[in-house]
């Protein structure tokens, strides 16, 4: 019998560096309130969102992933040619052919890269850091560029009141290497089929969702899933200095937070809240949000985060990570 040669591999894995990148145009709850019946009051109320970030029709979903990918290559201290695979999570690619990995490796300049799409909707990002991980330690891959990049506006019926306030676009990216140590433990993945229909598209135009089914769901079964990764990863709650789940609705994020405190985590744990000035940008939420909570100095390097998506499909996902 032949024996086969297995690539040299890597015993861990860490995040090496973070970017990411929104339009420049900001639209407020009051602007909304202008074309639909809403109100900045009724919008905080329920999703905790006070604006969020517009692309014009010439900013694509891969442009957003380009800038967002850039910036973490340089947060890295890396050059594109020091990696080779990266993956695009996202759901709102305009066509599903071609991807837009290839698209984006090339133009950042990682040739010959492999590069492919990843569709987990809002879980997108942690499927695909888990995913860059293991490609990692099975010595597939060197390092990985992972994005999550979405243009929601392309896909959301501006008239549309429960999803028009929601939704925004943006794209956030991490870099994935060896590492000595462990800095990103087991993903913990799963999905819900049977729930398929609570988000999906209408008229195979519009993305739509039943907010009050989504919102039990989440509320609860998001936080025994970020248990379920702590101890995965051979965390305790208390362990946790920063919470970045999917930024869906800020009930939401407080309400898996309030769970996670009732077992041990710390009343300092820093909970991410970026949705409020971010809006939902589905798979880009968690990179972006970890992105510009280090920009802000509310994390630091070497502290332990624990990242949770969740979203059509149903899909969900978590990890527990090192900042850099």
């Amino acid at each position: 019998m032949t024996a086969l040669r297995l690539a040299q591999t890597a015993t861990a894995t860490r995040i090496l560096g973070v970017g990411s990148f929104q339009p420049e145009r900001i639209v407020t709850n009051d602007e909304l309130s202008q074309h639909m019946d809403t109100s900045d009051t009724w919008i905080r109320e329920r999703v905790g969102i006070a604006e969020r970030r517009f692309a014009g029709p010439d900013l694509k979903l891969v442009d957003m992933a380009v800038a967002a990918g850039s910036k973490a290559l340089a947060n890295a201290g890396l050059a594109p040619t020091d990696v080779d695979t990266v993956i695009l999570a996202n759901c709102t690619m305009p066509t599903p052919i071609p991807n837009g990995a290839a698209q984006v490796a090339d133009r950042i300049g990682v040739k010959a890269a492999g590069a492919f799409d990843l569709n987990a909707a809002c879980a997108g990002f942690c499927y695909a850091l888990g995913t860059a991980s293991d490609l990692v330690r099975a010595g597939s891959a060197k390092r990985v560029l992972v994005i999550g990049a979405e243009k929601l506006t392309d896909w959301v019926d501006p008239t549309d009141r429960a999803n028009a306030i929601i939704f925004a676009d943006g794209a956030g990216a991490a870099v994935v290497g060896p590492s000595t140590e462990p800095g990103i433990g087991p993903v913990v993945w799963g999905s819900a089929g049977d729930l398929v229909d609570m988000i999906g598209m209408r008229d195979d135009r519009w993305i739509f969702q039943e907010g009050q089914s989504v919102f039990r769901w989440a509320t609860t079964k998001i936080a025994p899933i970020a248990l379920r990764a702590l101890e995965a990863a051979g965390v305790g709650p208390e362990q946790v200095d920063v919470l970045i789940p999917h930024q869906a609705n800020l009930r939401i994020v407080e309400a898996i937070a309030k769970k996670l405190r009732a077992v041990g985590a710390r009343e300092d744990m820093v909970v991410a809240d970026d949705i409020v000035h971010s809006g939902n940008t589905s798979s880009a939420s968690i990179p972006m949000a970890m992105d510009h909570m280090r920009a802000a100095g509310r994390i630091k390097p070497g502290d332990v985060a624990l990242l949770v998506g969740f979203g059509a499909g149903l899909s969900y996902a978590g990890q527990v990570v090192i900042c850099p």
